[in-house]
């Protein structure tokens, strides 16, 4: 992406096609997310603790889900990685998040500290 400078205003040449590496907002995009397979996880809350710009703990489900992939920096994140004790979070490719994420079916889950959920047929 090439930027010309006029004056104080930056005039940014978007005929090319954008790769995943071009800085944006001071940093670079990453070609990595972190996902976590709730199905695994057994709500522990250590990556919220531990990355509490990324992570948070479902009221609903008892279950930690990444809600921002630019809330806390690598090491962060691979620390909460890290502390998982199910292994149930990981690095995967952007393109691969949302098709992830569709995969689940929380309707199937089981509340975590929570009374069990009842059909009503």
């Amino acid at each position: 992406m090439d930027i010309t400078s006029v004056g104080e205003i930056n005039i940014f040449d978007d005929t090319k096609e954008f790769t995943g590496h071009e800085p944006v907002l001071g940093g670079e995009l990453t070609e990595k997310a972190v996902w976590v397979d709730e199905s695994k996880c057994i709500g522990c809350r250590y990556c919220a603790h531990v990355a509490t710009n990324t992570f948070i703990i479902d009221e609903e489900y008892g279950r930690s889900r990444a809600i921002r992939q630019d809330g806390d920096n690598f090491e962060t994140l691979q620390e909460a990685i890290d502390t998982c004790p199910v292994d149930c979070i990981h690095w995967v490719k952007f393109e691969n998040l949302e098709d992830l994420e569709n995969s689940l079916d929380r309707n199937m889950f089981q509340s975590l500290g929570k009374l069990p959920r009842m059909n009503k047929y």
